[in-house]
């Protein structure tokens, strides 16, 4: 005899009830199992139809199978003797913040192990940024494109400053760096380093006049695995043979360009194109009042003058803390836009709640609220920071990214998760129910009703928003209803 698909279904729900059971102390085991299966028979009689299979209806049908795994779990925290079962610890405030907590010391210890992390914890900061400046031609809008001559450096370092105590020159340039997959370096004045205020690890004393070649961290590590004695060795750089005379600090290259190595090189030997400038503006109240960028006129090598863009270096080093506090703040800006920001309906109760319970609630959300920031900021850092040679750049764009996803979508949590727990015990809200039918929402109301364990009350979710019934609302239970939740115990137990 062939099964039908909705008998096979019947089977398989009354198998797992059977299996649920086991959960049931031994005692009392017949009894629910004797219960469960009639409420089956009625929960099918009632959403099922007679012929066929209905999706909907069996989705139903295995929602109040689930709800007898609660029922299960429940029952074994009740022994002999008096104590709070299991269900008051279940869906508690203390176990959602101890979970929280545990999110933060995995976050900061994940991020312990990762390269990348130490990377950004070793990473040199420019000497006296707020005073080093980017200097490009104020014709072209891009700043990631050289505009500076050769001439134009030459002619700065000649002339007497008023604004500037110092500058530095770059070209970068491609060239098989006989390495893999070739490498970009740069041409440099030999002061680049000194204006920046960075030291060279490992360096070795060179002739004056002499060129050396400045390895980054990644093309160290990369090709010459971390070496410490490479300073004084000799490579092919195209067709020049050049010393390494060292390596820069990781992470420090914020400047417009790629480099994999700088060629620092006396001025005379600078190439004659187009390359960056960076210079030193003088600590003077004066110069400290120019702002994040300004333009300056100064005379060209034709003997006119030419209007140049001037831009703090400190525009482009956003720190960790200001990538996170901004992102934070966007999260914050579409947070309303995305969800629901009222908690709900809290009428006056015949029992004035105490001021103690009232600010516990609060301070609850608070409590998440806090804990969900760190999170955000060690997780986002773990995920920029999972490859020890990605740029910097790329590092602030997957930091700003994920700190605003995570810190939306905590947020969103946070709130739902506020709104589905008892503003008495703070314990999360079960044993969901359907109430009522859409086709009378305009006779009485429709959705779904949430319990709580400890019987301070029920939760009223509308299934379809009206003017009467826009939001969740929430109903107290007076002191008759403990007689219902005398025996779980649940009633007396603590609230936090």
């Amino acid at each position: 005899m062939r099964l039908r698909p909705a008998s096979a279904f019947y089977v398989l729900q009354l198998m797992a009830l059977r299996c649920v059971s086991l959960l049931v102390p031994g005692g009392r085991r017949r009894e629910w199992w004797r219960e469960w299966r009639s409420e089956l028979w009625h929960v099918r009689q009632a959403c099922t139809p007679p012929r066929g299979v209905s999706w909907p209806a069996e989705q139903e049908v295995a929602q109040f199978c689930l709800g007898a795994v609660q029922d299960a779990l429940c029952l074994r925290g009740l022994p002999g003797q008096p104590r709070i079962p299991l269900a008051t610890t279940m869906g508690s405030a203390a176990q959602c913040i101890l979970w929280l907590a545990g999110l933060v010391i995995a976050s900061y210890a994940i991020g312990q192990l990762l390269p990348g992390k130490v990377v950004v914890s070793e990473s040199a900061h420019y000497r006296d940024a707020r005073n080093l400046t980017l200097i490009r031609d104020a014709r072209f809008g891009d700043i990631s494109e050289p505009t500076i001559s050769a001439e134009q450096y030459h002619l700065w370092k000649r002339r007497r400053q008023d604004l500037f105590d110092g500058f530095a020159f770059y070209q970068p340039m491609q060239s098989g760096l006989h390495i893999e997959g070739g490498g970009t370096f740069a041409i440099a004045s030999s002061n680049l380093f000194d204006v920046l205020g960075l030291p060279i690890r490992f360096s070795t004393a060179n002739g004056a006049g002499s060129a050396r070649l400045i390895l980054s961290d990644d093309a160290w590590k990369r090709e010459f695995g971390g070496d410490p004695h490479v300073a004084g060795r000799t490579m092919q750089l195209g067709l020049r043979s050049v010393v390494i005379g060292g390596v820069a600090p990781p992470g420090f290259w914020r400047l417009p360009g790629k480099v994999d190595g700088w060629l620092l090189v006396p001025d005379a030997e600078v190439e004659r194109r187009l390359g960056f400038v960076v210079g030193h503006l003088k600590s003077t109240e004066e110069h400290k009042a120019l702002g994040a960028s300004w333009e300056m006129a100064a005379p060209t090598p034709d003997g006119t003058m030419s209007d140049f863009a001037c831009a703090r270096l400190t525009e482009r080093m956003l720190g960790t803390n200001d990538i996170f506090f901004f992102a934070v703040f966007l999260a914050c800006l579409a947070l309303p836009a995305t969800t629901s920001l009222p908690l709900g309906e809290y009428r006056v109760t015949s029992q004035k709640l105490s001021w103690s319970t009232r600010l516990r609630r609060w301070g609850f959300l608070a409590s998440k609220i806090g804990l969900l920031l760190p999170i955000v900021y060690f997780f986002s850092l773990d995920l920029s920071h999972l490859r020890a040679t990605a740029s910097p750049f790329t590092a602030e764009y997957v930091q700003l990214a994920s700190s605003f996803s995570i810190c939306l979508f905590g947020l969103r949590w946070v709130l739902r998760d506020q709104r589905q727990r008892c503003p008495v015990c703070l314990r999360r809200l079960t044993h969901p129910a359907r109430v009522g039918q859409a086709s009378r929402n305009f006779l009485a109301w429709s959705g779904t009703e949430l319990i709580c364990v400890a019987g301070h009350g029920l939760l009223h979710i509308p299934e379809i928003q009206t003017s009467w019934f826009g939001t969740q609302r929430w109903l107290y239970l007076d002191p008759s209803w403990d007689v219902l939740f005398a025996d779980s115990g649940l009633a007396s137990a603590g609230y936090f």
